[in-house]
């Protein structure tokens, strides 16, 4: 389970821009599949990459100064639906929230997943600490 939205901001800042032939910013999604490839070329059986298709949820009338999308680059936001696009075309199930955030879905998947007796192991990739309470250990 991917963080795609970290994903797509982190590659946005560490990779060197690319534009396809018609000038569109396509660098962070260049990364983030090279990342997705990396993995199923490492072995990955099912990969899931939950992206946050608008930047404001429901928790946005909860707390007021809650994360908006005020100051995110355009050619970075302008890159969600291309990634979804893309992933999607390779065969990577692409969970886009709306009414939700990406890391509401990958808990619930987490969970989902944890729960099948045929999954071994369960690894959600992202630096969100509140995906922590999905963490369990078993020996």
């Amino acid at each position: 389970m991917v963080d795609g939205t970290y994903e797509l901001f982190r590659h946005y800042y560490a990779v060197p821009s690319a534009r396809d032939r018609d000038g569109r910013e396509v660098g962070a999604v260049r990364g983030v599949l090279g990342s997705v490839l990396g993995m199923i070329n490492g072995g990955a059986t099912h990969i899931a990459v939950a992206t946050d298709h608008i930047i404001e949820s429901f928790r946005n009338a909860l707390w007021p100064g809650y994360k908006t999308g005020e100051g995110i680059e355009p050619d970075l936001l302008a890159q969600f639906p291309l990634l979804e696009d893309t992933l999607a075309a390779a065969g990577v199930v692409v969970w886009p929230m709306v009414e939700f955030e990406a890391d509401d879905a990958l808990a619930a998947a987490a969970a989902a997943a944890a729960a099948d007796p045929r999954v071994n192991r369960v690894l959600i990739c992202t630096p969100d600490k509140d995906l922590a309470q999905s963490v369990e250990v078993t020996e």
